[in-house]
């Protein structure tokens, strides 16, 4: 187990870096930088000489320090060699100019890793029973219709679902069931502990649900394929027929050889989420890890844009490695090895 782990931090720290060494040269290649930025400014529209030479000397400052003049292999080895140096990637260019970029994400991160969390435990708390139920019972009006209704679900864009949910249950809309915006109610010093704790629960409900409800839809349905597989398999006849009581079978026999699919799934679960996060808190207005994605990136922030890319690759690559332990976890016969 030792020597597989180590194998495998060393394939990951290589495989960081090739992610690293293509995303910075995808940036570079882009149009535009930093000092181009509608929200660094130029200096090309100030009023006076002495402004506009303020600007190009504040662009020029700008375009050495994050290495804009030097060729695209040397601009990265002069990054790396920094954020190995330092043990952080900088400041930020554009976003919040002068803050450590370190610090930038560690103060949206908490928020993206709530919304994340709640989503991954609804996913897998109802994707799983629903999955089961349907595998028990194929062909029956509860599959038929749960089918139905997941791949409705499924072809939904998130976009569409989140306008539509504000435009229908949020304030100013239909039905003002829950907040506009935001994860956190107005004045939570007036509210007692539990209306608070209601009222947190509202701003949640929707940002968790336009997250959970794509990959609850697929998940299900992997659940139910995995499980029709293994529930007529000869051992899980032979328990029956030992008289097991039906619950042992399907949760102990059944599920266990079951979960190696959901596992599989988990890994990419993890990225899939951070990425989706983007576009609902962008439209809930949260301000979590995907807002920042998409300010850096609207605002060609490179340091920040370097560093969002490297927690997004370590996520996959921890979400890969996470789900090979949980194989041998759900199947002791499976042994993880440094051969090979």
């Amino acid at each position: 187990m030792l020597e597989y782990l180590l194998k495998r931090l060393i394939l990951a720290i290589f495989t960081l870096l090739a992610i690293l060494m293509v995303s910075y040269a995808l940036l570079r290649m882009a149009p535009g930088d930093p000092t181009r930025s509608e929200i660094f400014g130029d200096g090309a529209s100030a009023g006076t000489v002495s402004s506009e030479n303020a600007g190009l000397a504040r662009n020029s400052a700008m375009r050495e320090k994050l290495h804009l003049d030097d060729p695209v292999p040397v601009g990265f080895w002069l990054w790396l060699k920094q954020v190995v140096r330092h043990g952080d990637f900088g400041e930020s260019a554009v976003v919040e100019p002068g803050r450590p970029v370190t610090e930038l994400i560690l103060s949206r991160l908490p928020v993206t890793v709530k919304l994340n969390f709640l989503a991954i435990l609804i996913t897998y708390g109802i994707a799983i029973p629903v999955g089961i139920g349907s595998a028990l019972h194929p062909g029956g009006f509860g599959d038929r219709l749960s089918g139905t209704f997941l791949f409705i679900l499924y072809s939904l864009p998130v976009m569409w679902v989140g306008l539509l949910l504000q435009s229908l249950l949020c304030d100013g809309g239909t039905w003002a069931v829950f907040p506009l915006k935001g994860l956190s109610p107005d004045q939570p010093d007036r509210l007692s502990i539990w209306r608070l704790q209601w009222e947190t629960l509202r701003c949640y409900a929707l940002p968790v649900f336009c997250l959970a409800y794509g990959g609850l839809a697929g998940l299900s349905r992997y659940a139910r394929g995995s499980m029709l597989e293994v529930i007529r398999s000869d051992y899980v006849r032979t328990a029956r027929a030992k008289g097991a009581p039906e619950c042992t079978v399907v949760w102990h026999h059944a599920f266990r050889n079951a979960l190696i699919t959901l596992i599989t799934l988990f890994g990419g679960l993890l990225p899939s989420l951070v990425a989706g996060s983007v576009i609902v808190e962008s439209i809930f207005n949260i301000p979590g890890m995907g807002n920042l994605s998409l300010l850096s990136l609207s605002s060609r922030d490179y340091p920040l844009q370097m560093a969002l890319f490297c927690f997004a690759g370590a996520l996959t690559l921890a979400g890969i490695l996470l789900a090979d332990l949980l194989y041998v976890a759900a199947d002791p016969r499976i042994k993880l090895t440094g051969r090979g």
